[in-house]
């Protein structure tokens, strides 16, 4: 490749007087996407000017905490200067996070894409199999190791699982995001501003009925359009509820008695809302509560609930949207309840939507970061990955896939199995993002597949029985039948498929390669081990090796269903094609959904199945590839504003508990006011 003369590290990305010439923007067609043919043109080089932090390796591997700590990262000043972003594109938190503004997007418009790959995983076990980890290491490897432009956009943690058992989600071993601290611990606010933007929204909810409650239309009108300096004058929101009303009319004081009233009166229904508070926090005796308690609302008392903040349809909007007008709009399109004539009531209805964009303005912004060997990291939101998509923001995607340029790489997560989270990612995510992922790196471990080849159950925080600490080559071979369906699940969307089989220590030489051969075999394009957890980059130089091959493959993306399809016919090809169902069984209450959402015309959004993500049936007891089986769904939700539809499968706990030994009994400062005993 030629260089480009007046490139340094000091060189903005898109300040080149060559690029804007030189680069043209590359195809986003979603469908039956063709590597395109290259077009004969001078080549710029925009090898970012990266300095990698060296690893200090130890054995046996220190905790993750020590790791993170034990590691100076650079100012994330530098990193931005290394990326090419301009000053007035970055704000900082901090010497070690930034925000990255959208503006980015603009400046670069023209330029080309690099390579967007997915990594999802097998069907795992309650102890995860690595993905994030995964994710850190072979961008690790990409960058610091191979001189490749590579990124990593992963989903903001939650507090929840933090202090909760789970622990952080910052990779690792030798792979993880640094500071994992700060990465674990509040970030930059976003997911307090979510908080607040969804429980804002839920006090309007309530006050919205207390006050129609308790009034005539006419005084209900004269509050919500006072006059005001001796005018009465209509906002602008509630100009488009009009409009939404067919009274086209402007002058407050020229609405006639029946269109007053039904401006003024939402006339929610109790018994339909679906719009909870939410806390960043693993309590579970919020799981059902009682508002209205207090004197002043006596008789206005309902039973309502708190989810967990990443639970919030705030989340997965923040998560879809492409841009701040877009949030605006999927904020106002929300629907919180029906009124008593079966009618959806928004956030625009209620007036909000516009507040709500106010508080998430700064959140839409993605975070910079960078991994244990300086490569970046943008981090930002983080959905439910079964009630919502598990993925996270498409605006980092977007941003991370221009600043690292035709040759680079964009690696980000898909959250729980293939069959959950990457299904999500191709059928919703890329739906409105318009992105074509190049292929998919498909997580897999030698534990994870003997216990779908029949070993004995795996328990959070209990010692592994000794079938998974032994050699057992019959054993994993059994279990590769999850292997095999989850292989045969991504290449139903068209893309290469490699198999990383993640080592942990206690794997053997002949356990690795019996996966190995049963992933080519299976039609996996590629196959590697990596040993990225206990080495960093330099264990993952194989499979950085086998995605870069892969990427270089010809690829027929395509969505797994149309939206034009009816809601039965989506659900049922999902259970059919990636769980392996003989069909479906719809609840009374599910078809009594279907109904409502196609007469309030919702029939056309694609679906979020939500059930359990250890099995690829709906009972978490039935492991390895299960056949034949009837796929039960119990209810049908929707998350309007985001833009799915979301089928229940079995009950979906919105709200985790704490446990008997929660992480925070660790959790604490030292002397030196360093943070001890995150994981």
């Amino acid at each position: 490749m030629s260089r480009c003369v007046l490139r340094s590290r000091h060189c903005s990305v898109g300040a080149c007087p060559a690029v804007s010439v030189a680069l043209r923007g590359s195809s986003t067609t979603p469908v039956h996407h063709q590597v395109p043919r290259q077009v004969e043109k001078p080549e710029i080089d925009t090898t970012w000017q990266m300095r990698a932090l060296p690893l200090k390796l130890q054995q046996p591997v220190p905790s993750d905490l020590e790791i993170a700590q034990a590691q100076e990262p650079k100012d994330i000043s530098e990193v931005a200067e290394e990326l090419g972003l301009h000053s007035h594109e970055i704000d900082f938190y901090g010497r070690k996070k930034a925000k990255v503004s959208l503006d980015v997007l603009d400046r670069l418009a023209s330029e080309p894409d690099g390579k967007y790959v997915l990594v999802a995983g097998i069907t795992p076990t309650p102890l995860g199999e690595g993905k994030s980890t995964t994710v850190m290491g072979l961008v690790q490897s990409l960058g610091a190791h191979l001189g490749e432009n590579a990124f990593a956009c992963i989903r903001q943690p939650s507090q929840g699982p933090t202090f909760g058992i789970k622990g952080g989600a910052a990779g690792g071993g030798y792979s993880q995001v640094i500071p994992m601290e700060e990465f674990n611990l509040h970030l930059t606010g976003d997911n307090h501003a979510i908080t607040a933007a969804n429980n804002l929204l839920a006090a309007a909810i309530d006050a919205r009925m207390l006050h129609e409650s308790s009034q005539s239309d006419k005084r209900l009108y004269s509050r919500l359009v006072p006059v005001v300096n001796g005018k009465r004058a209509f906002s602008a929101i509630q100009i488009r509820r009009l409009e939404k009303l067919g009274i086209n009319k402007t002058d407050p004081d020229s609405l006639t008695e029946e269109e007053l009233g039904r401006f003024a009166r939402l006339d929610i229904d109790p018994d339909t809302i679906t719009w909870q508070r939410v806390v960043d926090t693993n309590d579970r005796f919020l799981r059902g509560i009682t508002v209205g308690q207090g004197p002043k609302e006596k008789g206005a008392e309902r039973q309502a609930q708190f989810d967990i903040t990443v639970a919030s349809e705030i989340m997965a909007i923040l998560a879809l949207t492409t841009d701040l007008d877009d949030m605006r709009q999927r904020f106002a399109r929300i629907v919180v309840a029906s009124n008593r004539a079966g009618e959806p009531v928004t956030a625009e209805d209620l007036g909000i939507s516009g507040a709500l964009t106010v508080l998430m303005k700064d959140a839409i912004r993605p975070n910079l970061m960078q991994t244990l060997e300086g490569t970046p990291a943008l981090v930002h939101a983080g959905p439910f990955a079964n009630i919502a998509h598990g993925n996270s923001s498409i605006v980092a995607d977007r941003i991370a896939l221009k600043v690292a340029g035709r040759d680079g790489y964009v690696v980000t997560e898909a959250g729980f199995g293939a069959d959950i989270g990457m299904e999500k990612f191709f059928n919703i995510k890329c739906r409105a993002s318009g992105l074509v992922p190049h292929c998919v790196v498909l997580v897999a471990t030698v534990r994870a597949l003997k216990m779908h080849g029949g070993g004995p159950k795996v328990v959070a925080g209990a010692p592994l029985p000794r079938e998974y600490v032994e050699e057992n080559v019959e054993l994993a071979r059994a279990g590769c039948a999850n292997l095999r369906k989850q292989i045969e699940n991504a290449t139903k969307f068209g893309v290469p498929v490699v198999v990383c089989v993640n080592k942990f220590k206690q794997d053997t030489p002949a356990e690795l390669a019996a996966i190995l051969e049963e992933a080519r075999s299976a039609g996996a394009s590629e196959a590697a081990v990596s040993d990225h957890w206990s080495l960093g980059g330099e264990g993952a130089v194989d499979l950085a090796k086998a995605v870069r091959r892969a990427c270089n493959q010809p690829s027929d993306f395509r969505y797994l269903y149309n939206l034009e399809d009816d809601i039965p016919t989506k659900i049922e090809t999902i259970a059919r094609e990636i769980y392996g169902a003989a069909g479906i069984e719809l609840s009374e209450q599910a078809k009594a959904k279907i109904d409502t959402y196609n007469r309030q015309g919702f029939g056309n959004l694609p679906i979020c199945m939500a059930k359990t993500h250890l099995s690829l049936s709906h009972d978490p007891e039935r492991k390895g590839a299960p056949s034949g089986f009837t796929l039960p769904i119990r209810d049908i939700r929707a998350s309007v504003g985001a833009g799915f539809l979301y089928p229940l499968v079995g009950t979906m706990s919105t709200m985790p508990g704490l446990p008997t030994r929660p992480c925070f009994y660790d959790i604490d400062l030292d002397e030196k006011g360093n943070v001890m005993g995150l994981f």
